[in-house]
């Protein structure tokens, strides 16, 4: 399992959601062949989630705004955002299901695209036992979700410049 020092340098966690205090811990990354806005505007339009992030079958509020709900596998979850900075950073807290998670976006802008970096904290009883019982959950559904984020943002129509 992932540990706090396979943290990516330039996350900023908040308090007592760093990768020490986790149940679940998971990180992930892809290079996109577009600038870093492209995917930011991806990743901020949750009116349009369920249409491509893995396991979201609804959302309620058409933008990232400083909160909104999403429905991931048949469950609700309040989402805080804790910081946002277009087009290169993201995170946001998450309250649902018996779990209370972080997840922060790194997009880097480096030659020919954008590195993509994401990482994600679930603490409670429901991180527990998914850990226990399937221990590579987290890293397959974060592998899916940028192999998504990926193809949307190198297909998007003129790729916003970034």
């Amino acid at each position: 399992m992932l540990g706090a020092s396979d943290s990516h340098p330039d996350i900023h966690w908040p308090s007592g959601f760093s990768p020490s205090h986790a149940h679940s811990f998971c990180r992930a990354q892809v290079f996109v062949h577009a600038p870093p806005a492209a995917a930011f505007h991806l990743l901020t339009d949750v009116s349009r989630w369920p249409d491509w992030v893995p396991g979201v079958t609804g959302t309620r509020s058409g933008t990232l705004e400083d909160a909104f709900e999403v429905r991931f596998h048949g469950h609700r979850f309040e989402i805080f955002v804790g910081e946002r900075v277009p087009p290169r950073r993201l995170g946001w807290s998450g309250v649902g299901a018996g779990v209370q998670l972080y997840q922060a976006w790194l997009l880097t802008p480096v030659e020919d695209g954008t590195r993509v970096v994401t990482e994600s904290v679930v603490r409670g009883p429901a991180a527990k036992s998914l850990d226990a019982l399937a221990p590579v959950w987290a890293r397959r559904l974060h592998v899916l979700w940028l192999a998504r984020l990926k193809r949307l943002s190198e297909n998007a129509p003129g790729k916003v410049a970034g």
